[in-house]
């Protein structure tokens, strides 16, 4: 009998449980997963809507303009002085160079034209990068970097990267590609204080953003990732390997040619750093008008954009700093070694060695020319030490003649060159190394035009970050002998003139004379030469002389008189002692008084600012330029020019005489001053052009040196900077003015050479001998009575 068959049409399944159970299950799991998509898409989209109103309103982007600092320009219009809490140069995104543009585009979001904010392929990418090398690759695009630099804090959270992501969609909406760039290009942050990539050109080569190699673009775009780790500056190596890496990336995505890449990849890129010898170092300058400034636009002027235009030359700035630093360089060369700036331990191990170097010059940077090295090995005859960049040198022979102390073999530990010494070299004008010490002393210099006032130079010390003290503005210091001619000028309208004899001799001062004190002063020499002339002792700077004829004038009558040019009566007491410079002035005062000689008698105020811009170019303040006129005349035009001659004198043949040796040149006036104990060192003198005055010394009031003068001192600094400032300057002798006459080589008042003026003066100041002046005035001999106090006017 055959078996039963299955009924027609009966499901073959029911006899595969195990089918049926796995088709439920993956029916059961598709919904699963679509209602939970589903259910993420809701959140998201509950998310996406509760998030993007308290997105940041970026319609202002529309108009992106930033803070930007205030900048000062010399008159030729070079950048010396920039004020702000970012470095900032807001430039168009037409005209920043394509070069630049690739750079940028190539390292940071090479599809940044393509994608619509957030690179999908370069997610992608990125995540496959890190899963190969282990290691975190970003993906962000230039409008991701817009959104979280602009908008965002650097919080690292889901939130955050979600409001990034919302934001970046926003700003790809209601922004153009390229007003995006043009955000980026002057927002990011690349070191050294600088935002954007016209600051950085600026800060790091020096040169405008449209004048970049590739090369240097190249660099600059390195900088975004890690402004700090791929700085130019401070770590140079790895700036370069960034670079290369760029110019590869540059050549891989079209924007440069393989022979472009090649070329770029050999050129020598000169970064610019404290020591370039092109930078204009006016920090004092800047300083002065930044307070200026500020006092009339308060917060404003770090924010606003100002540009200020000064009368600064940059050329006679730059000649003065290195004028003013050579001569106190040159002087520290006479000083007693104070010993190394530290000492390190330098391991065996050269790249832990490198490191120690690394961090201790890290503290130590250079000074300018000044520079700082770790010695290597130091011998009685040898010094190796290396510098921050690397660079190893060795200095021998004279190089090593102000420190034979520190390498004496019984040196004290303290001062004693050895292996890990941190010490400071200099490169002589033979461009041999020599071991040098950062400088105690100061100086100031400071130059202007004696026709109207306008400041062609001004350092108010050695360095800047090292001491931000002003001593052109800010130093009350005593004159010495470069007050006598304000002295001398009194003289020369009482009657005297360079004719008229006066004894040099021992001169007592009564307590009752001097403010209380007795006083017993003596020539810097400590010699006396009897009868001379006014304009021998004013060349030859005899004190005992230009006593009595502040004996002659009367100490009151001088005292008004000094006001004339614009020094203080309270830091100038009507004393004796005057006639020596024992009060107090600055630098800047010195130079004003000297430039009424100079302009043939009128007052001029110093001046600094020529106008101010907006960041546009429109003109917000424009002083009108002065002019010295007679409204300002505070003494005679003939009182000037015979003073001229007498200081000519002095520049020809007396404390001075190097000035017209050196300069080659006829037409330069000055005096020289050295005070007590030879703690003030001067000199302040000019051409009819240009004014300038140049002091030196301790902040701490001391002893500079028993030999030091100044016309040792101070004096080489001013040839030094006029051999700038009278390059291309014709010889201008002053005209003669009217109401004077020349007898016998000398000048004269006219009234004074027909009668009335004083051939002599006697010991206590009196006019002995009147009359008119022919070329055989009369002398006195010497009274030996003591001085009775000051004299009545002759």
């Amino acid at each position: 009998m055959a078996p039963p068959q299955a009924p027609a049409g009966s499901n073959t399944q029911d006899s595969n449980p195990l089918g049926r159970m796995l088709w439920r299950l993956t029916l059961w799991t598709v919904g699963l997963l679509g209602a939970a998509a589903a259910g993420v898409l809701m959140v998201v989209a509950i998310a996406l809507a509760m998030a993007y109103p308290n997105l940041p309103d970026i319609s202002d982007l529309a108009e992106y303009r930033p803070k930007l600092p205030l900048r000062i320009y010399s008159i030729d219009k070079v950048l010396i002085g920039e004020f702000g809490e970012e470095r900032r140069s807001f430039t168009p995104i037409e005209d920043i160079p394509q070069v630049m543009k690739d750079a940028v585009l190539a390292i940071e979001d090479a599809r940044f034209f393509q994608h619509g904010g957030v690179d999908y392929l370069g997610v992608i990418r990125a995540g496959l990068a890190n899963v190969r090398s282990f290691k975190s690759q970003g993906a962000s695009t230039i409008t991701m970097q817009v959104a979280r630099n602009v908008y965002l804090s650097a919080e690292k959270s889901y939130t955050r990267k979600i409001y990034e992501i919302l934001l970046t969609f926003k700003l790809e909406h209601l922004l153009t590609k390229d007003q995006i760039l043009e955000i980026y290009m002057n927002q990011i942050f690349l070191g050294q204080r600088a935002y954007g990539f016209a600051a950085a050109s600026e800060t790091y080569f020096g040169k405008p953003l449209k004048d970049i190699s590739i090369a240097e673009a190249a660099m600059l775009a390195g900088l975004p990732k890690a402004p700090s780790a791929f700085n130019p500056v401070a770590n140079p190596k790895r700036a370069r390997a960034r670079q290369l890496h760029i110019i590869e990336r540059m050549e891989e995505n079209g924007f440069i040619t393989q022979a472009q890449a090649l070329a770029a990849k050999k050129q020598d890129v000169k970064v610019r750093t404290s020591q370039d010898p092109g930078r204009v170092h006016a920090e004092f300058i800047a300083e002065t008008v930044r307070q200026l400034v500020f006092s009339q636009y308060g917060s404003e002027t770090y924010t606003r954009g100002l540009n200020v235009y000064t009368t600064v030359r940059a050329g006679d700035q730059t000649a003065a700093y290195q004028a003013l630093r050579k001569g106190i360089m040159d002087y520290e060369r006479r000083q007693i070694y104070r010993g190394p700036e530290k000492f390190i331990n330098l391991p065996a191990n050269p790249k832990e060695a490198e490191d120690a170097i690394d961090d201790a010059l890290a503290d130590h940077p250079d000074n300018g020319d000044v520079m700082s090295a770790v010695v290597l090995e130091a011998s009685a005859r040898k010094v190796v030490a290396v510098r921050g960049n690397g660079e190893t040198l060795e200095v021998t022979g004279e190089g090593l003649k102000a420190v034979q102390s520190g390498l004496a073999a019984k040196a004290p530990p303290q001062i004693a060159i050895r292996r890990g010494a941190v010490i400071r070299v200099l490169k002589s004008s033979e461009g041999r190394w020599e071991i040098t010490q950062l400088p105690e002393v100061e100086g100031a210099l400071v130059a202007m035009d004696p026709r109207d006032g306008a400041v062609r130079a001004l350092v108010g010390g050695f360095d800047f970050g090292k001491n931000k003290f002003n001593h052109v503005t800010q130093a009350w210091r005593q004159p010495g002998s470069s007050f006598k001619p304000f002295v001398y000028s009194a003289a020369l309208q009482k009657g005297l003139s360079g004719a008229t004899i006066v004894s040099d001799t021992q001169v007592t001062v009564e307590a009752s004379e001097n403010g209380g004190t007795p006083w017993t002063p003596k020539n810097y020499d400590g010699q006396f030469e009897g009868q001379m002339s006014l304009r021998t002792a004013l060349k030859k700077s005899k004190n005992m002389v230009s006593i009595r004829v502040l004996q002659s004038v009367g100490t009151q009558n001088a005292h008004s008189w000094i006001t004339r040019f614009g020094f203080d009566p309270e830091k100038n007491p009507p004393y004796l002692s005057m006639a020596l410079g024992a009060g107090a002035v600055t630098p800047m005062q010195m130079v004003a008084g000297y430039a009424v000689f100079a302009n043939g008698g009128m007052r001029v105020n110093p001046y600094l600012i020529t106008r101010i811009t907006d960041q546009q170019g429109k003109v917000l303040v424009e002083p009108p330029t002065p002019v010295a006129d007679e409204s300002q005349r505070v003494i005679e035009a003939r009182n000037a020019y015979l003073m001229s001659s007498l200081l000519q004198e002095i520049t020809r043949s007396g404390t001075a005489a190097r000035a017209q040796a050196q300069l080659k040149r006829s037409d330069l006036y000055g005096k020289t001053g050295t005070t007590n104990d030879s703690i003030d060192t001067w000199f302040v003198g000019y051409q009819p052009t240009v004014v300038a005055g140049v002091w030196m010394g301790y902040d701490k009031p001391r002893k500079l040196g028993d030999r030091e003068t100044g016309g040792g001192l101070s004096l080489p600094v001013w040839i030094g900077f006029m051999e700038h400032a009278l390059k291309s300057v014709p010889v201008t002798e002053l005209p003669v003015p009217p109401g004077v006459v020349q007898v016998g080589g000398e000048w004269y008042y006219e009234e004074f050479a027909r009668g009335n003026g004083v051939t002599s003066l006697g010991v206590d100041g009196r006019a002995l001998e009147t009359s008119a002046a022919p070329g055989s005035a009369s002398s006195v001999g010497a009274e030996e009575r003591r001085n009775a106090g000051n004299a009545s006017r002759p």
